[in-house]
């Protein structure tokens, strides 16, 4: 029957019913229902890798390859592989076939790739060089996947529904050795991400061995450095291995390999840094010859053929080719920095962990699927020994089962009738029925009841295994050895030890004299005489006033110390020439101060071969070796420069090993004259210094340089002057005794 038309309009009516109604909500909510599933999925589900090495895209993948019988057959053209895996990864061809040109043995990202490839898959060095289309290449599993699939059908992993609920995919892949560390990945999430470098197959494996003896393993005994497919040498500095070791965060220089052709005067770069390419490098060559930092090179070209990667450099004749490549490892990505974030998701969250704590979970993970494994065989072993059990009764007499089954009117009824003439189970019964009438001699059923044996031993040696933590361990060290002897290899990333690069900046810094000044509210200019000469009165802020004016050259190195116990490093000849007539440079803009972060003090040098006086308001005084500031690296920030335990008064710098009459003044109006011959020289940047004033009440107010005549009393002086520390001082008249700010 037909339904009525104002029915159906009053049920469309009911369905649409509050459309177009604005209803006001605060937008965390608003956030936190739809942004936040995103974000987790993108955590969870696709950019940050498990602890079996992989995300879900390389998973899905390697598996697909892996269930076409690609991991022992022959190559299949790469748009097969990724149709198939589009059953499994929703994402389109062009995300899955990027994927495996990642992971491909063509372009050269991996240290030990998981594709064995053939055709045309660009090269990770090179930013221009495309890879081919997937209908034009080629490609199966690499050989060292088999220690990733070997135990997949063994129930050593869960496996949960494809998207579509069509098949079913693994949720983690039993991998053999820690893929975890062995392979580069970089992922970035919602807020977070994840860059892991790469390590020899074979350091690896020999540490999570070593780790699994030993928890207390020194880990950089085995595991050297991080490894790279490209090669190159890092700039080893064992301190910031161990770091990256301890807590998964750090980073370390990477540098280039490079061979002098000296009958053709020519540079022949061959192994780069992982994090730049062959581009990037020509590029910044070409604009520092352009803009004059380097003059030593006649042409740049790339040479990159089948060979493997090359940029050549001709030089100019008379070029030291060792002196040029230095200043190219500053100038250029020649030298690069990768930066590590070990960020894995262990038991679904996203958890940054050192190389340690990643080796005892991944020994976690490995235990358990060697336990599933062998519970998985001992089932199997238990099942078959029940069946030939249920044999060995029909052995007893094999007539009888014979007439027991020809007797029997209707075919449903010979598996009942079995387990009733035999005393065994419907699963034997079955099981016994089955059996071939060809089989059914007593030479075949004395081979298979003679396996009940071996199936007991064997059932007797794999229940003590699952039973038994030390076997267990060691299974997994034999399978860990193994590996390592089948695909590990050298080294292809070589060690060199830190040099002074950063300090040959100097000959290309102009040496002329410059004046420095810098005002009290952080604002800093460089002049030259001759400007200086001509220029008129300094431009300053309303009620700003200059802190420090000093001659020096404009390759003189400059710490600004703050308000917050640190210390900023820059070079004169970062600043440009200046007037008196303008501003000058915010300093705390200029070196990206923490927020809030003001200057306190400008001390100037040449070689760091000065000491600095350091005064606080508790009285104490810190000697410091300007030494202590000097890095081999060019770092801005150093923290804990001073100690803040107390306000800082006032910083000197005077010449080494000189003596210097300093005169003190407290809020109780106490003078105190002491010379710095009575305190030591503490390496240390924040030492808390030498009670050198005694205060009860009081702090100190100001210090200075003494000079003759600044006590109104010539008698008084030598009260005031301190015989041992700490002293107390007294109250003296001075002359132009207003309250002394941080002069020196």
């Amino acid at each position: 029957m037909k339904k009525p038309k104002n029915q159906k309009t009053k049920k469309q009516t009911a369905y649409i019913e509050g459309a177009g109604i604005v209803v006001e909500k605060p937008v965390t909510d608003a956030i936190e229902e739809n942004y936040m599933p995103y974000a987790m999925s993108v955590i969870i589900s696709r950019a940050l890798p498990e602890i079996d090495g992989f995300k879900p895209s390389h998973r899905k993948l390697l598996y697909t390859m892996y269930k076409m019988g690609l991991l022992t057959g022959s190559r299949t053209k790469s748009a097969n592989i990724v149709g198939q895996t589009m059953r499994l990864n929703p994402h389109g061809d062009a995300a899955i076939y990027e994927t495996m040109v990642r992971l491909a043995r063509g372009n050269e990202t991996l240290l030990h790739p998981y594709v064995d490839s053939k055709g045309n898959f660009g090269k990770a060095y090179s930013r221009d060089m495309a890879y081919a289309a997937s209908r034009y290449t080629e490609a199966k599993l690499d050989p060292l996947c088999k220690e990733l699939f070997d135990e997949i059908d063994r129930d050593t992993v869960d496996f949960v529904p494809n998207y579509d609920s069509s098949t079913t995919e693994p949720v983690l892949l039993p991998v053999k050795f820690p893929s975890v560390l062995v392979n580069s990945n970089i992922g970035i999430a919602v807020s977070m991400a994840s860059n892991i470098c790469s390590f020899n197959l074979s350091e690896v494996c020999e540490t999570a061995v070593a780790l699994i003896k030993d928890p207390l393993h020194d880990i950089i005994s085995t595991l050297k450095a991080p490894d790279f497919s490209g090669g190159g040498y890092i700039v080893y500095e064992e301190s910031q291995l161990r770091e990256i070791y301890e807590t998964g965060r750090g980073s370390f220089k990477v540098r280039a390999k490079y061979n002098y052709d000296s009958s053709n005067n020519v540079i022949e770069v061959t192994e780069i840094p992982p994090t730049t390419t062959v581009e990037a490098i020509i590029d910044k060559i070409v604009e520092s010859v352009k803009i004059g930092k380097i003059k030593e090179i006649n042409d740049v070209r790339d040479e990159t053929d089948l060979s493997g990667l090359k940029i050549a450099l001709d030089l100019k004749r008379g070029t030291d080719h060792d002196a040029l490549m230095k200043k190219l490892f500053r100038l250029t990505p020649l030298r690069d920095t990768f930066s590590c974030n070990f960020n894995v998701l262990v038991a679904g969250t996203p958890r940054v962990s050192g190389v340690r704590e990643l080796l005892y979970e991944w020994t976690a993970f490995r235990t358990e699927c060697v336990k599933r494994r062998v519970y998985f065989e001992l089932k199997k072993k238990k099942e078959r020994l029940h069946l030939l059990r249920g044999l060995q009764k029909i052995l007893l007499d094999i007539d009888k089962a014979i007439k027991v089954i020809r007797e029997t009117t209707e075919e449903s009824e010979v598996v009942p009738n079995l387990m009733i003439g035999f005393g065994i189970d419907e699963i034997q019964a079955e099981y016994v029925a089955e059996i071939r009438l060809r089989h059914i001699n007593r030479e075949y059923i004395l081979k298979r009841t003679e396996e009940i044996e071996n199936l007991e031993k064997d059932i007797a040696d794999l229940q003590e295994t699952l039973d038994s933590k030390s076997k267990i361990k060691a299974i997994i060290i034999s399978e860990l050895k193994d590996i390592a002897k089948k695909h590990g290899g050298e080294r292809k990333t070589l060690f060199v030890f830190p040099m002074e690069e950063d300090e040959e900046d100097a000959p290309d810094i102009p040496d002329y004299p410059v004046n420095i000044f810098f005002t009290k509210e952080g604002y800093f200019k460089k002049i030259t005489p001759l400007s200086l000469r001509m220029s008129g009165e300094q431009k300053l802020k309303e009620q700003d006033f200059i802190d420090l004016h000093e001659e020096t050259s404009n390759r003189a190195e400059l710490v600004f110390f703050t308000d917050k116990g640190q210390a900023y490093k820059t070079r004169a000849s970062d600043f440009e020439d200046t007037k008196a007539s303008v501003m000058g440079d915010f300093i705390p803009s200029k070196l990206d101060f923490e927020e809030g972060e003001k200057p306190l003090r400008l001390i100037t040098t040449l070689d760091y071969s000065e000491t600095l006086i350091l005064f606080f308001e508790n009285g104490k005084c810190a000697k410091v070796p300007l030494s202590s500031f000097e890095t081999k690296t060019k770092r801005k920030k150093l923290q804990n420069a001073f100690n803040t335990s107390s306000p800082l008064v006032a910083v000197f710098k005077v010449e080494a090993n000189a003596d210097i009459d300093f005169i003190l003044n407290s809020s109780a109006g106490k003078t105190l004259i002491f010379n710095t011959a009575l305190i030591l020289p503490k390496a240390a940047r924040d030492t808390q210094g030498v009670q050198v004033m005694r205060l009860t009440k009081a702090y100190l107010k100001s210090a200075e340089v003494y000079r003759d005549g600044m006590v109104k009393k010539a008698s008084d002086v030598a009260e005031i002057v301190a015989k041992t520390l700490p002293a107390a001082g007294k109250a003296v008249k001075l002359i132009n005794s207003e309250q002394l700010t941080m002069d020196s």
